[in-house]
């Protein structure tokens, strides 16, 4: 049996589906589960109890961690080292192995315009630091032998029906509803995003690799990266819409907090949007024949699948 922890999330009903290609019993762990497939197992559970772990985890091969908490300091300082450290114990005394969906805010803030597996780990904001925390959390129980785990990261990312996709809030719904599409401070950097299916595919696929425990990946995604100007021009084109772009500026995003909860976040973020970000998944084309979405594709089938 193979296990998703936050099911219902953006990878994880994509991840549902990919992993019926390796197993026939699928765990599918969230607050309200729904099922993705017709033999898939539902766990009601509510994470951040993490009493309900252990229970969740008993009698699987293997554990995918892809919870996606509120986008709040708070809430991720006090939830995501207890659930790492629970899933962690769990996967150890179940002998499961674990799997967990990262993303890159623990790496040096000078990392950012070519990010690998082996960048320095450096994290310049306070959500980095809680993320360095529980990856360093993995790493050293997997050091000391005790566990069997990869981390599997994802640059930000985009694809279709994804609310939680900047690309998808600010630039796909901005056009739909005939206004400006947005970005942060320069849209003349480049950006990577990884497409949500591959990054499904891509995870599953991992997780059935034996060769590919105990190390990170970066999970594949269009080397061809472009600027926030290229990538909403390709929406503007799929969309038959305007192609202007609508910049927010460093002091709007303060003044924004003021107002709106999550706006408060995003000013400690902003060194990955005044940057090129180049996300380098070179390590995992080389040993996967694995064909990766280009962004071209890519925004053609959001913008085909999110609409219908």
């Amino acid at each position: 049996m193979q296990t998703i922890l936050g099911a219902n999330g953006t990878i994880g009903s994509v991840l549902a589906k990919e992993l019926t290609a390796y197993t026939g019993h699928i765990r599918l762990v969230s607050r309200n589960p729904k099922r993705v497939n017709e033999t898939d197992e539902l766990f009601p559970a509510d994470l951040t109890d993490v009493r309900r772990i252990d229970r969740a985890i008993e009698g699987s091969e293997v554990v995918y961690l892809l919870v996606g908490f509120e986008y709040s300091i708070r809430v991720w300082r006090e939830n995501w080292p207890k659930l790492m450290r629970a899933t962690i114990d769990a996967c150890i005394k179940h002998k499961a192995k674990l799997v967990f969906f990262d993303n890159v805010y623990m790496y040096d803030i000078h990392a950012i315009p070519h990010m690998t597996e082996n960048s320095i780990i450096n994290p310049p904001s306070k959500k980095g630091m809680v993320r360095k925390e529980i990856a360093d959390m993995l790493l050293t129980e997997v050091q000391s032998g005790k566990l069997t785990a990869l981390i599997a990261r994802s640059a930000d990312f985009y694809g279709p029906d994804n609310d939680r996709s900047f690309l998808v809030e600010v630039v796909y719904k901005n056009m739909k509803k005939g206004k400006k599409p947005n970005w942060f401070i320069d849209a003349d950097k480049k950006h990577s995003f990884t497409f949500t299916p591959d990054a499904a595919r891509a995870t599953a696929l991992l997780g059935n690799t034996a060769d590919a425990y105990n190390q990170v990946w970066h999970l594949p995604t269009d080397k061809n990266t472009l600027t926030g100007r290229e990538m909403i021009a390709l929406f503007a084109k799929e969309m038959n819409a305007e192609n202007k772009i609508s910049l927010v500026p460093m002091w709007l995003l303060k003044i924004l907090g003021l107002f709106i909860p999550l706006m408060k976040e995003m000013p400690e973020m902003m060194y990955q949007y005044d940057r090129d970000y180049f996300f380098d998944s070179s390590k995992f084309e080389k040993l996967f024949a694995f064909r990766t979405t280009t962004y071209q594709e890519g925004v053609r089938l959001t913008v085909e699948q999110t609409k219908r």
